[in-house]
């Protein structure tokens, strides 16, 4: 068996290979009304569609915890309970498949409340179904974004609760994994980064501060999580600025942090913190910050970043650099990519009863 496909147990949960679709939104939520961010016959064929070709795991798109914590009004939301039927139908569906369900928990912060992708993602006002913005600190994302509201420490309180009840409804709702999302400048990055949090008080300044949200968040998810289940953190691991941000040794201490806080392993990306940034895209180009993190800390770690390559996926995994990849934009053009990559290798090729004449 090749090491891509060899499966990876974390806690209880046994995913059947290392071969992983990560959180990409769809925008295609109500943005208002009783449905509001529940997820729709969209998202079931889409995330089916990876199920039946083989991906192991599924970590369904961010899903907010709050309506304010919302990317775009189309984004998913699990604030209550008719969202939490709706995604039943989507977990069902995957575990059907063999295919582990997760869903990462997400606040968008100050880069919340704007435009669908294609048509320019501007901010939006109340005249589009949109709303202020929250930040650690009044400081706008870049010259287009508005300048947010500062948030205040009750507020702060408010938020790592609503964590606490998404995570108690995503357990509700059949998902097996929850993964926090601390990455792509969104509200926990912002907290993270001296860049974007300018607070004086006890979540601002020292690294210690900057980490404070952060961990009160992954505390209060841990605490309703049941303890069988893994908890998974997406981390940006370096907001690539020369100096005044987040960096990859701020990753490593972190990674540390959140382990003895009860965290199982760290989706290692990079980015979306810092405008006109230049950040040096190619293959894998993420790959080395999840290495180090895999190679100086307890945790497990899974490599996401232009991974499209048979062959390099499973040099990453055999090689140690991560525990398993996660790949987006192939997925999107190939649901089927497990499928190629098993028979590609060598291995068993997963698949439907329905579709064994494709084998």
């Amino acid at each position: 068996m090749s090491a891509l496909f060899e499966p990876c147990t974390l806690r209880e949960v046994t995913i059947p290979n290392r071969v992983w679709m990560p959180p990409m939104c769809q925008y295609s939520a109500a943005p208002e009304g009783p449905d509001a961010g529940a997820p729709t016959d969209w998202h079931l064929a889409h995330y089916g569609a990876r199920a039946t070709g083989g991906t192991g795991l599924i970590v369904v798109e961010a899903t907010a915890v709050a309506p304010e914590g919302r990317i775009s009004p189309q984004d998913l939301g699990i604030w209550n309970d008719t969202q939490v039927e709706a995604f039943r139908r989507i977990t069902r569906l995957l575990s059907a498949q063999g295919t582990v369900p997760a869903i990462q928990l997400a606040h968008a912060g100050r880069k919340a409340s704007t435009d669908l992708p294609w048509k320019g993602g501007a901010p939006l006002g109340p005249q589009a179904h949109g709303w202020q913005p929250l930040a650690p600190s009044a400081l706008a994302f870049d010259e287009v974004h508005p300048i947010p509201t500062e948030l205040t420490t009750d507020q702060i309180s408010e938020i790592v609760g609503q964590f606490a009840d998404a995570a108690r409804r995503a357990r509700a709702a059949g998902f097996e994994i929850v993964e926090i999302h601390g990455a792509h400048g969104y509200l926990i990055n912002e907290f993270l980064s001296p860049h974007s949090n300018h607070r004086t008080d006890a979540y601002g300044g020292s690294y210690e501060n900057r980490t404070r949200f952060a961990l009160e968040v992954v505390d209060a998810v841990r605490a309703v999580w049941p303890e069988d289940k893994p908890l998974f953190f997406r981390v940006s691991a370096t907001d690539w600025l020369a100096e005044g941000g987040w960096t990859a040794d701020d990753t490593v201490r972190f990674a540390r942090d959140l382990h003895t806080h009860g965290v199982d392993l760290l989706d290692v990306s990079t980015g979306g913190n810092a405008s006109g940034v230049r950040i040096p895209v190619g293959p894998g180009y993420q790959v080395a910050f999840a290495a180090r993190v895999k190679a100086e800390t307890p945790l497990a770690v899974a490599a996401v970043g232009l991974l499209t390559d048979v062959e390099q996926a499973e040099k990453i995994v055999a090689n140690g650099e991560a525990d398993a990849v996660l790949l987006g934009r192939e997925l999107l053009r190939n649901p089927s990519w497990a499928r190629h990559a098993a028979r590609t290798l060598g291995d068993e090729v997963r698949v439907p009863e329905q579709y064994l004449r494709s084998v």
